[in-house]
């Protein structure tokens, strides 16, 4: 069985720090490829991950607020495609607006988590995040 993968879309270096640092604090081992824009985040899994033998990652953490592309465009292109679209896109923002947060479920997100300040808060967050997505859901075969 191959390991399962956890892909970070952030652009905020203390955040990707804290994210893993939370993911550890959480005892989630999982591999963590992180890409700093929404760009990078769709060039790894339309050209890296499809020509890897489809080997796309088990779930995605995506910010909203990102450069080149924001958020909700790389999770509508996510969602657009045959390949990707059933991968499950945790929504990871500092953002409360309402319109976000409808916009990212009409997209189809997943879930939509709003970053804590509190870092034990946050912990737990990522702590529940990890153990339904990576250990309780099944993934779909398809």
């Amino acid at each position: 069985m191959s390991r399962k993968t956890i892909l970070l879309v952030e652009d905020n270096a203390s955040d990707i720090e804290l994210t893993k640092r939370a993911l550890s604090k959480s005892h989630i081992a999982n591999t963590i490829i992180v890409k700093e824009d929404g760009q990078e985040a769709l060039d790894y899994l339309f050209n890296e991950c499809s020509q890897n033998r489809g080997t796309f990652p088990t779930i995605i953490m995506l910010d909203i607020k990102l450069p080149k592309i924001d958020g909700l465009e790389v999770l509508r292109r996510i969602r657009a495609d045959e390949r990707t679209r059933r991968i499950p896109v945790i929504i990871l923002t500092s953002s409360g607006e309402k319109e976000d947060i409808g916009n990212s479920y009409n997209l189809g997100a997943n879930s939509y988590i709003r970053k804590p300040v509190d870092f034990n808060q946050f912990v737990e967050a990522v702590k529940g995040l990890g153990l339904y997505w990576l250990v309780i859901n099944e993934a779909s075969p398809f």
